[in-house]
């Protein structure tokens, strides 16, 4: 036993002597090397030869030589002194490739980088930073292999929460999805001021509101007056339709943050929150703010915001002020849809159906009907839509059809779906309405009993059950 006692006293003196030995120089020696370094006088050498020769077998020191070189990007030095590291530690120094790994990472070489990283977690399994480090530069290359390479440090370290890491790797990737993907395994409570930023930022791309409310929540116990926390809780309680939430936030933003730069982003999106309260003058006052704040950070694209302050006084009711911005919308719109034309249509027709004077009733109907006529020379494709909304507004300024305004859309129509040899439910539902207008013309207008029965017994072929038709056709 005593044997075995002294042997293993032996071994213990052997490595503290061994580490004693690794560990010339001193702390010091290290400030001292480092203003030697950030004064680059020309003798930068001569003075630094003492001091390597004091370290010259502190690995630990010969570092942070190197890396006080890289400072101030002399990367010759630095790997000069990357490489006394090693050769003082027999190639088993993390740090010195690390620092060999930033040298490559500095000069964009993401591969030489990952490769010194990789040799760094050779030689020190548990060693994070290693891991982290060619988690960032290999996510260049490959992100799924960055992810991996972290999988490992898990295996090594299980107390280290790498799905955050691989959160942050895959966020400034910009692989959204992941980067959801990996925050979304880490409870709230265990990330960091920016790793919750980024989780809340990923989340309401993502569409997942709910989560990005609890990033932000617990943001906010971080850093209550954190703008970016504020301007993402006004977000995504807009996005849920949750606006008496909203506008707590958005006192929050505008009067309780530190250092915001407000983007017409944050004026639009307060604008969303009244609007959604019915808060019409106020959501016009913030969506005037967005058109007019000046920032090279601004997101919304202006015709966005026109588009809105038209919708909101459509919604408000002050129909020629919707009209106003929605024309000045579409102008601005690059290869407006018919959908955009078709919401210019519908603003008039809206305005026309507020109006009691008649004259100006009729004259919003001929402006909607301009409209939907220009609406036929670009799309035609959705011409018989066009024809049928025209024939609607006919019947409007013509409701006893005594002008017969609808019958030449109404026979448009016709020429143009009755020869189709498959018709579909809607076309079949048009030309009833075609034909059904086209017999009652005849009947009623020109009085014409024969043509009325050809359009009924032509309605009677596709629909054998229309009761007006039938009607018609036992007239004497």
């Amino acid at each position: 036993m005593k044997t075995m006692k002294y042997l293993f006293v032996a071994a213990l003196m052997t490595g503290f002597g061994a580490t004693a030995m690794a560990q010339d120089g001193s702390k010091a020696d290290i400030d001292a090397v480092k203003k030697i370094i950030s004064s680059k006088a020309a003798d930068v050498d001569k003075q630094l030869k003492p001091f390597f020769k004091a370290n010259k077998k502190n690995a630990e020191n010969l570092v942070a030589f190197g890396r006080a070189f890289l400072e101030v990007k002399d990367t010759a030095n630095a790997r000069v002194y990357a490489n006394h590291a090693l050769a003082a530690a027999k190639n088993k120094c993390a740090p010195a490739y690390i620092l060999l790994g930033d040298i490559e990472a500095l000069g964009d070489n993401g591969g030489g980088a990952a490769a010194y990283y990789d040799q760094a977690i050779y030689a020190d399994p548990k060693n994070r930073d290693a891991y982290y480090k060619y988690a960032l530069v290999y996510r260049k290359i490959d992100p799924q292999g960055s992810a991996r390479k972290l999988d490992e440090l898990k295996q090594q370290c299980p107390d280290v929460e790498v799905d955050a890491i691989k959160g942050h790797i895959y966020y400034i990737a910009d692989k959204i999805a992941d980067s959801y993907d990996s925050y979304a395994k880490v409870p709230v409570q265990k990330l960091d001021k920016g790793n919750l930023i980024e989780f809340a930022s990923v989340s309401f791309f993502t569409g997942k509101y709910d989560d990005g409310l609890k990033a932000v929540e617990q943001g906010l116990k971080l850093s209550p007056r954190n703008a970016t926390f504020n301007r993402l809780g006004m977000m995504f309680n807009v996005e849920k339709k949750n606006y008496e939430e909203a506008a707590k936030f958005v006192d929050r933003l505008f009067n309780a943050s530190d250092s915001l730069e407000a983007t017409n982003t944050e004026y639009f999106y307060a604008g969303l929150t009244y609007s959604g309260l019915k808060q019409y003058d106020k959501a016009i006052e913030e969506y005037q703010k967005a058109l007019n704040v000046q920032s090279e950070k601004n997101l919304i694209k202006p015709v966005n915001i026109i588009k809105s302050l038209a919708d909101l006084y459509a919604e408000k009711g002050d129909h020629e002020s919707a009209i106003k911005y929605y024309q000045e919308y579409i102008a601005k719109t690059d290869n407006p849809t018919f959908n955009d034309h078709e919401g210019h249509a519908m603003l008039h027709i809206k305005h026309a159906d507020a109006l009691e004077d008649a004259a100006a009733k009729e004259a919003a109907l001929m402006r909607a009907d301009a409209v939907y006529e220009e609406m036929g020379k670009r799309f035609n494709n959705n011409l018989a839509y066009v024809l049928y909304r025209r024939a609607n507004i006919a019947n409007k300024l013509d409701p006893d059809q005594s002008k017969g305004l609808a019958k030449p859309h109404y026979q448009a129509l016709i020429d143009l779906i009755s020869p189709k040899a498959d018709k579909e439910a809607g076309d079949i539902q048009i030309l009833v309405t075609a034909y059904h207008y086209m017999m009652a013309y005849s009947l009623i207008q020109e009085k014409d009993t024969d043509k009325s029965k050809g359009y009924a017994a032509k309605i009677l072929e596709i629909r054998p059950d229309y009761q007006p038709a039938i009607e018609v056709s036992n007239l004497k």
